[in-house]
């Protein structure tokens, strides 16, 4: 079933605005990750697999920009249900914001745009993953409406 791509930009202030990954966007959005997850990324793989994923509906790449630069990002995957009433759901992946610009919304807003392209997508429910030991990451999810309660995540890495 391919899905029909609603590109939007917001703006959340005069300043920042949400909006679709680009590819001229790869180059900050590496530095972002590697700020995160301490590693460095190949700029080119990245720039073919985004031009995979720009033209596949089922993914979703938004990022926020401050004065031209890349201030955070995420991605969620629309994956199809084949129990029930076979409504899709959404994966959360690689939420990052910089760290220089939390505690002032940006990621409440990224995940307010995903949450209303979810939405058009047709998806009941969005689920994510995130390590035990991230406190911080684990507190934010949880204003954001998930309950860790409700549900446990588990994730293997294959080698």
């Amino acid at each position: 079933m391919k899905l029909q791509n609603k590109q939007r930009r917001v703006t959340l202030s005069a300043d920042i605005t949400v909006r679709d990954i680009r590819k001229e966007d790869m180059n900050s959005l590496a530095v972002l990750y590697s700020q995160f997850w301490g590693e460095k990324s190949d700029i080119a793989k990245m720039s073919e697999k985004f031009k995979q994923l720009q033209n596949d509906d089922a993914y979703i790449l938004l990022c926020t920009e401050e004065q031209g630069k890349l201030t955070g990002s995420v991605m969620g995957i629309v994956c199809e249900e084949l129990y029930g009433e076979c409504e899709p759901f959404l994966v959360l992946e690689n939420m990052v914001v910089d760290s220089n610009y939390r505690q002032r919304g940006i990621g409440r807003q990224l995940f307010a745009e995903l949450e209303i392209r979810a939405k058009q997508k047709g998806c009941r429910q969005i689920i994510l993953v995130t390590e035990t030991n991230r406190k911080d990451a684990r507190a934010f999810y949880e204003s954001l409406g998930f309950h860790p309660a409700d549900n446990k995540g588990y994730k293997k890495k294959i080698v």
